[in-house]
Order: structure tokens, then C-alpha cells, then sequence
């Protein structure tokens, strides 16, 4: 998050393969070291290294991708890129999961990716192609400007400050849901007769194959559905987005409430509100490349992936388990079938129940944000048109404010 503007500013400047190459391979190393460290400060430094890594490529590969592609094809070409992330994340709980469980110790699980990361610095450095900015819209001849001026300009563009925000409230939420889910789920289900040996091991795995599959539907739906929409309808894209929240937010509400009766249901709704969610990440991406001008686009990745981490995913599953002790000092426990039962085991039945509840209260501020999301997604509809024509004219060589276009 702190690292990201660094290196949106390098990104519009300087060779995008070398500062790729090198955060690839931070990436990689630090996710390897972290795994021997036995200092708690020395784990927590390894990891922060890693978000360093990260944001160096997160912040200059999509503005590639740009470069290289134009209109559907750049649209279907996002929509492969970002494909990755939410199949990355599920396959992360899986092939984690179960390399911790065959390794006998959690260390194992960040000792995968980092042999990953070796095959993709090597491709970056031989394989892929890094193109002129500007070169796929034939407008090869930009130069940058100062980064004030690029701050300034990104803050005045409404589409893209508003589709920043609406975007920040899915990183909100796919943050506490990444972090909580498998938790949430795992004590709604210890709480249904016959499931209360059930193992967090069982329930991520299932997460992780649900949060897969979510993302190799939605992320290529979301991006046919702006494809075919937009060609007569010019503002469908921020429009396709606010829908997808707004119909992700009872949709997670539901499977909330469904946990401790019906896993099968439980976790079908989940299914479909991921999904949901998910039509978001490349149409998001697509906006901001197409609102904003070549020499400029780093930055404004940058710029999205600080506001979203700071707003978003950096705070959210803090913010959720703050929310859930303060309810555990004011619910009091439910009433639970206690036939067969201990004194003992009646006493930590009652202690779930109130666990359960009062993670299920504090999940329930997602469905909220999603539903605010949704409406900074209206808000970008209402002004994308006259910016995604001013980028037009600006890269062009022309120069024209958006209130003009308005």
C-alpha cells in the first residue's frame, strides 16, 4: 500500500520489466525466508517485504496490458489477467491447506509459490513484450508529466475517483471474507447436531474450491456482459458493477443466516454472491485504462491500490473482529439443543453460540459496504462518457475539459 505510488511514479518513467522482474523475485524470496524465520518481527518484516513485491507489480502490469490491447480485446485480455486473482486466492487455500497437512507444519505452505515466482521473473525477463506507452492507441509520441499534475488530474476525474471508491468497497469485502469465511463457517456448522468435530482444514478447502470456481464465473462474466452491453449502451460497465454488489449483498446476507441449518444452501449462496462480486475486477481495471492517459495509468493503479489496501483490505478484517468482541460482551448465549450433552459441553456449546453470533453481527457490515459500493458505482455511470472522451482527446493531442463534454 505504501510502496505502491513509488512505484506507479517508476512505472510511467522507467523500464516496466526490469521493476516488474524485481518485485516478482521479492515477492518470492521473502515468502521463502519468511518461512524459516523464528522471530515473530523477523516473520512480520518478511511479510511486509512481500506486500512490497506485490505492489510493484500490481501497480504496472495491467498498464501493459493497455499497451498491448484495445477495446474488446483489451476488455478479454484484462478480464484473463484478472482471472487470476480470485483462482489464485482459492487455489492459495487449497494447495496451502494441504501442503501444511502432507509438510506436517503451516511453514510448507509459503514454500510453494516461491518456486512459482522463479518461473515468472524468468518469463518476464525473456518472454514478455513491453511496449511504448500509448502504442496500442497509435499514440506512441506522449510524454509524461510532472507528478503533481498527474495527482491533480487523476483527483478531478470523477469516473475514476468514483469507480475508486466503489472498488475499495469490494476489497473491503473480499478482504474480511477471506479472512473471516472459513471461521464463520466452520462455527455455524459446529453448531448443527452431528457437526460439532468438523475442522477448519475441511471448511477451507471447501472455501477455497468455492472461491475458485466463483472467479472462473464471474471475472470472464463480468467482462462478456460489458463487452456485449456496452456497444449500445456506453455506460454499462460502471453500471454492471453497482449490479453486481447490490446483488451480492443479500446474497452473502442469506448464506450467512442459512450456516447453522443447511451447508449445501450455506454454501451455494455463497457461491452466487461471489460470483456476483466478482464481475468487478476487470471491468474496474478496464475503466481506469480507458479514463486515463497512457502516461499517466501506472500512477492511477497506484493510486487505486493505495486507497483500496488503506479503506479497504488493510483495515476490514481488523475492523470485523473488533466488531465481534465488543458483541461477545453484550450477547447473551442462544438457546442450543443440549440433549446428550455434559454440563461441560453445554457450557462450550453456549460459548459457540455466542462466538458464531457475534462474528455473524459483525459480518454483517459487508452487506452495508456492498450496498454503499453499489452506489459509488451509480455515481461513476453518471460521469464515465464525458471522461473516457476527454482521455480520448487528451491522448489524441487535443485538450478539452470534461465540463465542456458534459
Amino acid at each position: 500500500m505504501v510502496f505502491a505510488p513509488l512505484f506507479g511514479y517508476l512505472g510511467d518513467r522507467y523500464s516496466r520489466r526490469g521493476i516488474m522482474a524485481f518485485g516478482v523475485f521479492l515477492w518470492g524470496l521473502t515468502t521463502l525466508l519468511g518461512s524459516f524465520m523464528q522471530s515473530y518481527n523477523w516473520f512480520l518484516l518478511m511479510r511486509a517485504l512481500v506486500g512490497i513485491g506485490e505492489a510493484s507489480y500490481s501497480t504496472i502490469a495491467p498498464t501493459i496490458i493497455s499497451d498491448l490491447f484495445v477495446k474488446d480485446l483489451r476488455s478479454k485480455m484484462l478480464a484473463l489477467f484478472y482471472f487470476a486473482i480470485p483462482v489464485g486466492s482459492g487455489l492459495g487455500y487449497i494447495v496451502g491447506s494441504e501442503t501444511a497437512h502432507f509438510g506436517g507444519s503451516w511453514h510448507w505452505g509459503l514454500r510453494v509459490t516461491p518456486i512459482l515466482g522463479a518461473i515468472a521473473v524468468l518469463l518476464i525477463l525473456f518472454v514478455m513484450v513491453d511496449p511504448e506507452r500509448g502504442q496500442a492507441e497509435g499514440h506512441t509520441e506522449l510524454h509524461h508529466t510532472d507528478y503533481a499534475t498527474d495527482i491533480k488530474d487523476l483527483v478531478n476525474n470523477r469516473s475514476f475517483m468514483w469507480s475508486t471508491f466503489g472498488f475499495t468497497c469490494v476489497a473491503f469485502v473480499a478482504g474480511a471474507l477471506s479472512w473471516w469465511g472459513p471461521i464463520f463457517i466452520l462455527n455455524g456448522m459446529q453448531l448443527q447436531p452431528g457437526k460439532e468435530n468438523m475442522k477448519l482444514a475441511d471448511v477451507s478447502l471447501t472455501f477455497g474450491i468455492i472461491t475458485m470456481l466463483s472467479g472462473v464465473v464471474g471475472v470472464p462474466l463480468g467482462a462478456t456482459l460489458a463487452q456485449k452491453l456496452r456497444v449500445n449502451y456506453p455506460r454499462a460497465d460502471p453500471l454492471i458493477c453497482a449490479v453486481g454488489l447490490l446483488i451480492s449483498a443479500p446474497l452473502l446476507f442469506a448464506a450467512s443466516i442459512t450456516v447453522t441449518s443447511n451447508a449445501i444452501l450455506c454454501y451455494t449462496l455463497i457461491f452466487l454472491g461471489e460470483v456476483a462480486l466478482n464481475l468487478n475486477w476487470s471491468i474496474v481495471a478496464d475503466i481506469l485504462l480507458y479514463v486515463v492517459v497512457p502516461t499517466r495509468r501506472s500512477t492511477a493503479e497506484a493510486f487505486q491500490i493505495l486507497l483500496s489496501h488503506a479503506l479497504g483490505d488493510a483495515g476490514s478484517p481488523y475492523l470485523i473482529g473488533l466488531m465481534s468482541e465488543y458483541f461477545k460482551t453484550i450477547l447473551v448465549p442462544a438457546d442450543v439443543d443440549v440433549s446428550g450433552l455434559t454440563a461441560e459441553n453445554v457450557t462450550a456449546a453456549a460459548d459457540l453460540s455466542v462466538k458464531f453470533h457475534s462474528l455473524q453481527y459483525a459480518l454483517f457490515t459487508t452487506n452495508f459496504v456492498e450496498i454503499i459500493g453499489g452506489l459509488f458505482f451509480l455515481l461513476t455511470a453518471l460521469y464515465i462518457v464525458a471522461d473516457k472522451r476527454s482521455a480520448d482527446l487528451a491522448t489524441s493531442g487535443k485538450s478539452i475539459s470534461r465540463a465542456h463534454i458534459l
